[in-house]
């Protein structure tokens, strides 16, 4: 699991989400929609957007696809339970991504421009580093 606490605009977040739950079978309309995000019950690993103007538009498979606008908020949990994520806004659509992350999960961050190549580079140095350390105190 790896800490992650970024900035990040809501549209790579939605692109997160949607990579991580239902790209093979959502409708392409939806995909290239900005203001469509995906929900999903609890019991199957809650994802659930808060919004000043939220509409349900369709479900499919486990996902419900809503419409919104004026988004406030994001929480995102996987279905394995190994990544919990939550997009705060901080001025309009852009925000915050703070939480915990599998290493799938960071393939999709950085693919959907949540993490920079900068944010990854760093992260690898400092766990390089890390190593370092520990082997100089064993």
């Amino acid at each position: 699991m790896v800490a992650i606490d970024t900035p990040a605009s809501l549209e790579s977040f939605r692109r997160f989400v949607i990579s991580s739950t239902c790209m093979s079978y959502a409708p392409r309309a939806y995909l290239e929609d900005t203001e469509v995000f995906a929900e999903r019950e609890d019991n199957l690993g809650a994802i659930y957007v808060e919004a000043a103007d939220k509409v349900t538009l369709k479900k499919i498979r486990d996902v419900t696809f809503v419409n919104g606008k004026d988004v406030l908020g994001i929480i995102y949990n996987s279905k394995s339970g190994n990544t919990s994520l939550k997009w705060r806004q901080l001025k309009r659509n852009n925000g915050k991504v703070s939480g915990e992350a599998s290493a799938n999960s960071l393939t999709n961050l950085s693919e959907s421009g949540v993490l920079t190549l900068e944010w990854v580079e760093n992260y690898l140095k400092k766990k390089s580093e890390e190593a370092k350390a520990e082997e100089t105190t064993s």
